[in-house]
């Protein structure tokens, strides 16, 4: 990947450990130009949520030209597990199906409709994380000369593979 050492990047990655060390090898990118905002799953749930505040922080505050939103094979692992603890939590079962109602009913601003929708964000993580570049690069306060792009990490395979449609 090239791209000017000067510009200052915001990579948005999950948890995975050898994530930020494989971006710092394979990215080229100076280290001191670099911010890395790393969460449980790169995703943004709603355009005003607490992860898009961080971002519009990061590009007022570090003055960010680029942001980057990371994927990998490892992000979408842990959801089924985390689903089926929620669903088997017999505690849990009244809630849930009171947030489902309200989820499909009385709040709008979740368009997933229920609890694991919610949780999943998606099919699938890329789905998630497409989602979130279309967010991030359509939101009304973040200056429109700012670049946002998805990449997609193999850790398995350790290979970074740029999304169809983005050039890096």
């Amino acid at each position: 990947m090239s791209r000017d050492e000067k510009k200052k990047v915001l990579f948005v990655i999950g948890m995975e450990q050898k994530l930020e060390r494989f971006i710092k090898e394979e990215t080229n990118v100076n280290l001191e130009n670099t911010i890395i905002l790393q969460t449980y799953q790169p995703v943004v749930s709603h355009p005003f949520d607490d992860l898009m505040r961080d971002i519009i922080i990061a590009v007022y505050q570090d003055n960010v030209e680029e942001i980057i939103v990371v994927s990998t094979n490892d992000d979408q692992k842990n959801t089924g597990d985390i689903l089926n603890k929620i669903d088997k939590n017999k505690e849990l079962q009244n809630k849930i199906q009171t947030l489902d109602y309200l989820f499909k009913n009385c709040m709008p601003e979740f368009p997933d409709g229920s609890v694991s929708g919610w949780l999943e964000e998606g099919k699938t993580l890329t789905d998630g994380v497409q989602k979130t570049v279309n967010i991030i690069r359509n939101h009304p306060l973040l200056p429109s000369q700012v670049k946002v792009k998805e990449l997609y990490i193999d850790l398995e395979n350790e290979k970074v593979s740029e999304i169809a449609g983005v050039n890096y």
